[in-house]
């Protein structure tokens, strides 16, 4: 159980470095996000890198993997996470180099939706977890209309720019 808590406190400052790393270059609210996402998928994706260059893991991007513990298990084949770590780092480098926009509202509620919908599909199996078991589906449509959304917001938002 200990070590439970330690992973948990470990997640919990992740977030935290990552959200002062962002704080530390941001300008406004809009530019602190876009940082956060940048560095969140930047992290992410090197991290993957990295435990792929040591110790040779994951085996395949459909490997499963335990990826957050709060607030309960996320778990999916390394290739959703990644698909989103790339998402992230694309429109955070986007939103910093373009001028801060106005942000429509359908926009803005279609990011939030988005993130709610892969948060679903990350968190879905957590009781298999629980049961001391790794899932058995990922819910790929879920994740997919997730991430479609997700992209289909920040397309509709840097469209208010131009």
């Amino acid at each position: 159980m200990w070590l439970i808590r330690i992973e948990l406190i470990r997640e919990a400052a992740t977030i935290l470095m990552l959200a002062a790393v962002a704080f530390a270059v941001a300008q406004n609210a809009r530019t602190w996000l876009a940082a956060f996402a940048l560095a969140f998928g930047v992290w992410d994706l090197s991290f993957y890198a990295s435990l792929a260059a040591t110790i040779q893991w994951p085996t395949s991007l459909l490997t499963w993997d335990l990826l957050f513990l709060l607030p309960v298990p996320w778990t999916a084949p390394v290739l959703a996470p990644s698909i989103v770590a790339a998402t992230l780092t694309v429109g955070g480098t986007l939103a910093l180099l373009r001028p801060p926009p106005p942000v429509g509202w359908m926009a803005r509620i279609g990011i939030l939706a988005s993130c709610a919908i892969l948060l679903v599909a990350f968190m879905w199996g957590w009781r298999s977890v629980l049961d001391g078991e790794m899932p058995h589906d990922f819910p790929w449509t879920i994740f997919a209309l997730g991430e479609g959304l997700g992209i289909a917001s920040l397309v509709a938002a840097f469209k208010i720019q131009d």
